[in-house]
């Protein structure tokens, strides 16, 4: 078959003339309803709707399977931080710090992957920044707050706090809020924020404490004896260190009674038995010896005939 060079040549001409290039814009909603073009804008939405779905499904796919990876990644560091991280409160942080920085590596990921441009996002987050910083601030500064309790450890897992009106046992250092609980079981968050600026009564810190007891007992007792009644008990209770030695003196006298007090140094651990025993020794031991613990009570002496009668 003869080649016919110029026929080639229109007919190329014209196929490119009659075929719409593949760079050129699609026509935009308004132009194709303004056109009448309805077959092309049905067309159109349906195109966009079945690439939509396939990048929710991509999207939905990769989000699940991440989600599997990072439980599997936090599991594994989490047992390499119960061996190598004592700090109960300290180990919580970081596995919330690791979780959530996990999750946002995998939505960053999602978005590159099913193609949105993330210059748009950016500029997204950029606009609505000053009014999320403003919405979010005390949350920021909740974090600051957590980050300074974990360098300058006021506290660890399992210390006994008071601290923004609360006391109870340190349970966990989250993101925003440390979690106490109380002697009652009830469980407390302190904003991280504050409670790194507020002052906090760690009663953990040291090995032992000192338990202070006010006993008071009538006017006119044996002051000797009390003195050594108290003396008596604190040296037989168990717990009780003798090394500072346990005291016992007066201390005040009061409108209705003298005061004692008796001081003795225990464990920390046993603060709270030891403190119970002694109040409870110190009345049974004074009752025993005749010893009158005062009530407040009131005397009144009346002026003039005593057996007239009062109206």
């Amino acid at each position: 078959m003869p080649f016919n060079l110029y026929g080639s040549q229109t007919d190329f001409l014209s196929s490119v003339i009659s075929s719409p290039s593949a760079d050129m814009p699609q026509s935009s909603t308004a132009e194709l309803i303004k056109a009448g073009r309805f077959n092309e804008l049905a067309d159109q939405f349906l195109t966009g709707s079945i690439d939509f779905l396939g990048k929710l499904l991509v999207a939905l796919l990769i989000f699940y399977v991440g989600k599997w990876f990072i439980k599997r990644i936090a599991g594994l560091l989490g047992k390499v931080f119960d061996k190598r991280i004592e700090d109960r409160a300290l180990r919580s942080f970081l596995t919330n710090l690791l979780n959530i920085t996990l999750f946002a590596t995998l939505i960053i990921l999602i978005i590159n992957i099913v193609g949105t441009k993330t210059v748009s996002i950016a500029a997204l987050i950029g606009s609505v920044g000053l009014a999320v910083g403003l919405a979010v601030k005390d949350n920021l500064a909740n974090f600051a707050g957590g980050v300074m309790l974990l360098f300058n450890k006021p506290f660890r897992g399992g210390d006994y706090i008071e601290a923004q009106n609360a006391a109870g046992t340190v349970q966990s250092v989250g993101i925003l809020y440390t979690t106490l609980t109380t002697f009652d079981n009830k469980t407390v968050h302190i904003p991280n924020g504050p409670l790194s600026t507020g002052n906090i009564v760690n009663y953990s810190t040291q090995a032992t404490r000192r338990v202070d007891l006010t006993i008071n007992v009538d006017y006119g007792s044996d002051v000797e004896l009390v003195k050594r009644l108290l003396l008596d008990i604190a040296e037989k209770h168990p717990q009780v260190l003798q090394d500072p030695a346990p005291l016992s003196r007066m201390v005040k006298m009061n409108d209705s009674s003298i005061d004692f007090v008796l001081r003795v140094w225990t464990l920390t651990a046993d603060f709270w038995t030891v403190t119970y025993d002694l109040n409870e020794q110190a009345y049974e031991s004074l009752i025993e010896h005749g010893l009158n613990i005062p009530f407040p009570q009131m005397t009144v002496h009346l002026a003039g005939n005593q057996n007239s009668e009062l109206k």
